[in-house]
C-alpha cells in the first residue's frame, strides 16, 4: 500500500488530501484563501498565499497521520483554470493572479474581436473570444502595468505555479493551455497566430503536458519546508473542475456533473470532442475523452456575498438554531414557493462566462415588492444559478449530446433545497456525491496513475459514495418553465444596457 498527496488551489481555500492505494482517505486539511476584488469585474488572489498554504497543509497532513514524507509516493495538484500568474526571470511573482472570472479586460476583448473573425478563432481554438482568455488579460497588463509586462519571463496557471514551486520544473497542463485561447485545438500546441495578440514572446510559455505526466520531483529545499521526501514525483496536475467531475463519477459518455463551488461548473463527459462557441471544451482525465462544459462565474461566491452583505442580522438566529448561515437561509427559503414569488435573480455579479460570454453583464434582481423578503432573494439566487445550468443543458442538446446521469458535488451540494431545485429545473434526477472532498481527490488519484500505482482510471469510485437521489417534482415544472423564460428574457432586454453601467464609461 502506498500513500498519495492531492492538493487543490481553490478560489476560497487551498485543500489537501492523503489517500492510500487501497481506497482509503487518511486525512484532509484546508486553509482559507482570499479573493480580492478592488474594482468592478476584478478578481485576484495572492499566489504566495497559495504556496504558504501548501506548505502548511502538507506539514499538517503528515503530522495528523503520523506519516513521514518518505511514505508519500506521488503528488498531484489541481486548481482553478485558466488563472494567470506572472513570474520574472528569477521566479518571483510579479503581481497578484488574475482569476479565470476576472472580467476587467473589456476593451482588450473588444480589440481581439475586431482582430479575429469569430468563426476563424473558433476553428483554431474550439472556443470563443471571451473574458477568461489569457491574451486580453496580458494586454490589459501591458496597457496598465507596463513595468510588470516588460518583466514577464513565465506565464503560468494556478496549479502549474505550485508544481513549479514543488519541483523547479517549468510546464503547463494541457487544459490550462487549451482554455488559455493560445492553443490550436487540432494540433494541441501553442501557435504564433494566437500568441501574437497577447504581445508576449513564445518563450514565456512553458511546454504542455497531459494531466498524468510526471513533470519533476520534490526538490531538497521544498523537502525541508514541507516534510516531503526529496525526489518524490509530481504530476502536471488537473484543472479543478475536471478533477472534481472525474472524482464525482463522470467517466462515461453522457455523465453530467453540477459542481457547486465558488463558481458554478457544469460538465458533460463525452467520448468525442464537441466544440461550440458558447461552451468550453476540456480534455478529460481519461485519455481520448473530453468534457463539454461551461461555467457561471458567480455561484457559491454569490451566496457568500448575500450572507455577508444582506443577511448579517440573521447570524444570531442561525447560531441559536445551531445552523450555519447558509443552512438557516435555506430553511427560510423552503417556506417560499418555487419561482420565488416572481422574483428573478440573474447571478452575473462577475459578468458572465458561458454560454453568454458577456463581461458587461451585471447581477440583476427583478420583481421585488414590499411583500418580499430576504428568503425570496435567497431562493431566487439558488434558482438563478440553476437556470444558468439549464441554459447549458439546452446547448448540449442542440449539439446532440445526451445527458444520461446527473451528479452534484462540492460545497453547495450539501444543500437539499438547492439539489431539489436543480432536479426540478433541469427535469432530471440529480444524485449527490457523498464523501467527495473536492478536486484534491482527483489530483491525488491521477498522481497515483502517473506514478504507476494504479493500472486504470476506474478505481476512483472507491473513495466516494453514492448519496441521495433528488427526483424532479413534475408539479413544479410549469412554474420553473415560466420563471426560466423570464430569466432568459430579462437578460436579452438588458444586455445592451449593461455596458452603459460600466463606471469607467467603457
Amino acid at each position: 500500500m502506498a500513500v498519495l498527496l492531492g492538493l487543490d488551489i481553490g478560489t476560497t481555500s487551498t485543500e489537501g488530501i492523503l489517500i492510500d492505494t487501497d481506497g482509503g482517505t487518511l486525512a484532509t486539511l484546508s486553509r482559507p484563501s482570499e479573493l480580492i476584488s478592488l474594482h468592478a469585474n476584478w478578481s485576484e488572489e495572492d499566489p504566495e498565499l497559495w504556496w504558504s498554504n501548501v506548505v502548511a497543509i502538507t506539514r499538517g497532513l503528515l503530522e495528523r497521520t503520523r506519516l513521514s514524507g518518505k511514505e508519500i509516493a506521488a503528488v498531484g495538484v489541481s486548481g482553478m483554470v485558466p488563472a494567470l500568474i506572472l513570474l520574472d526571470r528569477n521566479g518571483r511573482v510579479l503581481r497578484r493572479s488574475m482569476q479565470q472570472n476576472d472580467a476587467r479586460a473589456t476593451e482588450e476583448i473588444e480589440a481581439m474581436r475586431r482582430r479575429f473573425d469569430s468563426r476563424h478563432f473558433f476553428e483554431l481554438t474550439g472556443g470563443s473570444i471571451n473574458q477568461q482568455l489569457i491574451a486580453p488579460k496580458l494586454q490589459w497588463v501591458a496597457h496598465h502595468e507596463p513595468e510588470v509586462f516588460r518583466a514577464i519571463a513565465t506565464v503560468f496557471g494556478s496549479y502549474d505555479f505550485i508544481a513549479h514551486r514543488l519541483t523547479g520544473s517549468r510546464t503547463v497542463e494541457h487544459n490550462w493551455a487549451l482554455e488559455s485561447g493560445l492553443v490550436e485545438f487540432a494540433r494541441r500546441q501553442f501557435t504564433a497566430e494566437l500568441i501574437e495578440p497577447a504581445g508576449i514572446d513564445a518563450s514565456v510559455l512553458a511546454p504542455i503536458r497531459a494531466s498524468h505526466e510526471v513533470v519533476g520531483t520534490i526538490t531538497g529545499e521544498v523537502a525541508a519546508a514541507t516534510g516531503l521526501a526529496k525526489g518524490t514525483p509530481v504530476i502536471a496536475g488537473c484543472a479543478d473542475h475536471v478533477a472534481s467531475a472525474y472524482a464525482a463519477g463522470a467517466a462515461n459518455d453522457g455523465d453530467l456533473v453540477l459542481k457547486l463551488g465558488g463558481a458554478g461548473d457544469i460538465l458533460l463527459s463525452t467520448a468525442r470532442p464537441v466544440t461550440d462557441p458558447r461552451l468550453f471544451i476540456d480534455y478529460h482525465v481519461i485519455p481520448e475523452h473530453y468534457f463539454s462544459n461551461g461555467c457561471t462565474a458567480a455561484s457559491g461566491s454569490l451566496l457568500k456575498w448575500i450572507a455577508r452583505e444582506l443577511a448579517a442580522g440573521e447570524q444570531e438566529k442561525a447560531s441559536q438554531a445551531s445552523l450555519s448561515i447558509y443552512a438557516w437561509l435555506d430553511r427560510r427559503a423552503e417556506e417560499v414557493p418555487p419561482g420565488s414569488g416572481g422574483v428573478v435573480l440573474l447571478p452575473y455579479f462577475l459578468g458572465e462566462k458561458t454560454p453568454l460570454h458577456d463581461p458587461y453583464a451585471r447581477g440583476t434582481l427583478v420583481g421585488l415588492g414590499l411583500h418580499h423578503g430576504l428568503a425570496h432573494v435567497w431562493r431566487a439566487a439558488l434558482e438563478g444559478v440553476i437556470f444558468g445550468f439549464r441554459h447549458h443543458v439546452e446547448v448540449f442538446e442542440e449539439n446532440r449530446l445526451s445527458v444520461r446521469r446527473a451528479f452534484a458535488c462540492d460545497g453547495g451540494a450539501a444543500s437539499d433545497l438547492w439539489l431539489q431545485i436543480a432536479a426540478d429545473v433541469i427535469g432530471r434526477a440529480v444524485q449527490r456525491v457523498e464523501r467527495h472532498p473536492g478536486s484534491c481527490l482527483g489530483a491525488a488519484y491521477v498522481a497515483g496513475y502517473g506514478a504507476g500505482l494504479f493500472g486504470d482510471f476506474g478505481g476512483i469510485g472507491r473513495y466516494v459514495g453514492a448519496g441521495r437521489v433528488f427526483e424532479p417534482n413534475i408539479g413544479n415544472s410549469g412554474v420553473y418553465d415560466r420563471a426560466y423564460a423570464n430569466y432568459r428574457e430579462i437578460y436579452e432586454r438588458l444586455k445592451t444596457l449593461y455596458p452603459r453601467l460600466d463606471p469607467q464609461g467603457h
